[in-house]
């Protein structure tokens, strides 16, 4: 390898890394010749990552079927690179089996095992998606080509630190040379002690820790105090439970997907197993070494089923209303978008539409009226209109049947309840009901609203610019929406739900209510637990917080988001409300995913992609022929790379024009003072 030869560091080994190092093997013969070195700084197995990684609980599912996955840019994705066709995860599982993909090493038994019985609709062990994730990885260094060096670090960075180079430009005829200044360069320092020396470094961390906030923190000092046990949000699988007692009371707060893999965790992890009853039900056989959980959330109920049920009317179109061109024509004026005011209604007519579009045409002898007749009248009416309201209770006479979004998003809204066991079997209610929604022959209108929200959930950071959003709307982008998309659409596998269900028959599950409040009792050493609705309270002495840690840069446990936020080179997102300026803890970056300082400056080589940063792109894997958002940011990251590094001169010129450009400029501003997304 040329001592000469670009340099780019990857921090960060997950699936968006592998990601990015296939758009750059894609890309690489149109944009770059010569030689090129490329370090991985994971201290994981790369391709897999920390989340990804074989090395936890083999029950641990996707929440994804197997058809749902792949890592390959397909013809379906926007962008300028090559589409790169190749297997999803229920493909490879095949083509293992079968012998056609033999670049993958010997698979322990039960993996073998798993293979042999996937299907398009299984959803599978984390275990499995490691090794597919670990298989693109390695053909992405592959399709590299032999004048690349991949090299692999199995550390984790601490450190980045710029240095600036200064080249001598040729000079003119009859002129003398003149410094000109370089590209900025960089120093990764890696915890190990390793330094690596890079012309352009991408951090893409994946979920980080944080440190505890004041509230965690104090509960953590409380249980320290009385001898309890306090777990901080944290990805559950890396929480050491063994102090929890067989039989001891724990609050949970939360009910998403972590609290998800906590079952499994402290129940079947614990030796319990689960038997099928004649009528499709479970039942849980406890070992006896199992806690007993009480958990509650802000909805009170879990998230909602993933659905296995298939479209039954005429074939989902393209969107109606939440589109390209209603979306231009409100950019096309002055000013602030407000998300509530001027996109959730697009969003949520879409979603109504593919809903009763799905009902409408696929069990007509559930309507009054013909589907043609409905979408006319439908398509004149604003969602929250009363003659969209009219319309539904005219043609669709089971109000069970009627779409309620707020209804979906709070379902036990303002109902009473008559204490503790009325509310256990309100939730169990739910849960079976949402089965027979999402599982069930009878119910495919909730697939085509599903898959409704997941096109507008993509859809909107590729046609919304987010500076464009007013900072109320960024702030409710980043969490409401964000959170109801993932109750609606991202929940469980159906089994996790049986499976609840099974656990709270055997009483070792009980459920708190919605608005959960939580109280550490220093009269008794005990966490107290409540809910104003459901008027049930419990105490204990364990308590844990079952999510992932908020983004923090500021109180990142990752040392490398620390030390950029405190050299100045990164900052935390800052949004200016109307309640003052509100910190989202991401990772500030620009629509070109380049760092941005505390005072507004690009770091032109210094990038960053994934869920803590302000960027639109979330995920790394996706559907395949989705048009998938991650997919279309790595291949515009990787080009943008593969410029600066065949012409790192015009690259800096081309950067500094996008820095000085009257049209530009509200991006470089400092976001304490702009209240706005420079992305």
């Amino acid at each position: 390898m040329p001592v000469n030869a670009p340099s780019v560091v990857l921090i960060g080994g997950g699936p968006r890394t592998a990601g990015l190092l296939e758009r750059l093997a894609a890309n690489r013969p149109e944009l770059l010749a010569g030689a090129l070195q490329i370090h991985v700084v994971e201290p994981h197995t790369p391709g897999a990552g920390r989340i990804w990684r074989y090395e936890q609980h083999p029950g641990l599912m996707l929440n994804s079927a197997a058809a749902d996955v792949t890592m390959f840019t397909d013809a379906s994705v926007q962008c300028e690179g090559p589409a790169i066709d190749g297997p999803g995860l229920a493909e490879w599982a095949a083509g293992v089996l079968d012998g056609s993909i033999a670049d993958v090493p010997e698979l322990p038994p039960e993996l073998r095992r798993q293979l042999g019985a996937l299907t398009g609709a299984t959803f599978p062990t984390r275990q499995l998606q490691s090794f597919y994730l670990e298989w693109f990885f390695r053909r992405s260094v592959a399709a590299l080509g032999p004048d690349t060096t991949v090299t692999v670090h199995r550390d984790t960075a601490s450190a980045v630190e710029p240095v600036q180079h200064e080249p001598q430009r040729e000079p003119e005829q009859g002129l003398q040379p003149c410094p000109e200044r370089g590209p900025e360069r960089y120093r990764v320092r890696l915890a190990g002690g390793a330094v690596l020396h890079a012309d352009v470094v991408i951090a893409s961390l994946g979920h980080t820790d944080a440190l505890p906030d004041q509230e965690s923190a104090a509960w953590a000092g409380f249980a320290a105090r009385h001898g309890g046990f306090h777990a901080a949000p944290s990805y559950t699988t890396d929480v050491d439970y063994s102090p929890l007692a067989a039989g001891q009371d724990v609050i949970v707060s939360g009910m998403g997907l972590a609290f998800v893999d906590l079952l499994v965790l402290l129940m079947e992890g614990r030796g319990g197993r689960f038997e099928e009853l004649p009528d499709g039900a479970l039942r849980f056989l406890p070992s006896g070494d199992e806690p007993r959980l009480w958990a509650g959330s802000r909805r009170g109920v879990p998230y909602h089923s993933k659905i296995t049920s298939a479209l039954r009317g005429d074939a989902a179109g393209d969107p109606a209303f939440f589109t390209a061109d209603a979306v231009a024509a409100l950019l096309e004026v002055p000013g602030e978008l407000d998300f509530r005011a001027q996109l959730w209604p697009l969003i949520a007519k879409d979603a109504g539409y593919a809903y009763y579009r799905e009902l409408f045409t696929g069990y007509p002898g559930r309507v009054r009226m013909g589907w043609q007749e409905f979408a006319e009248r439908f398509a004149a009416a604003d969602w929250y209109s009363q003659d969209r309201r009219r319309l539904v209770s005219e043609s669709v006479p089971d109000a069970g049947l009627h779409l309620d979004l707020e209804r979906l998003d709070r379902p036990f809204a303002d109902r009473v309840f008559a204490g503790h066991a009325d509310f256990q079997a309100a939730v169990a209610a739910h849960i079976d009901r949402d089965l027979d929604l999402r599982t069930g022959p009878d119910h495919s209108e909730t697939l085509a609203l599903f898959t409704s929200l997941l096109k507008s959930y993509m859809d909107l950071g590729r046609l919304v610019p987010s500076e464009r959003l007013n900072a109320r709307s960024q702030q409710e982008v980043q969490g409401w929406w964000h959170g109801f998309f993932s109750f609606v659409d991202s929940g469980p596998p159906p089994r996790r739900l049986r499976e609840m269900l099974a656990i709270h028959r055997a009483g070792l599950l009980q459920f708190i209510g919605p608005g959960l409040e939580i109280e550490a009792a220093e009269y008794s050493g005990r966490f107290v637990a409540r809910s104003a609705q459901s008027g049930i309270t419990v105490s204990a002495p364990a308590l844990i917080e079952a999510r992932l840690p908020a983004p923090s840069v500021a109180r990142s446990a990752n040392p490398l988001l620390r030390q950029l936020h405190n050299s100045g080179l990164g900052t935390e997102q800052q949004l200016l409300t109307a309640d003052g300026t509100h910190a989202t803890g991401r990772l500030l970056v620009s629509a070109r995913n380049e760092l941005i300082s505390p005072v507004g400056e690009r770091r032109e080589r210094l990038f960053g992609v994934g869920p803590g940063t302000s960027g639109w792109g979330a995920g790394a894997f996706a559907r395949p022929r989705s048009n998938a958002a991650p997919f279309r940011e790595n291949d515009a990251l990787a080009r943008r790379i593969l410029n600066l590094l065949a012409d790192p001169i015009r690259g800096q010129a081309d950067n500094s024009q996008a820095n000085n450009d009257p049209a530009d400029a509200s991006q470089a501003v400092p976001q304490a003072a702009a209240g706005k997304d420079p992305s």
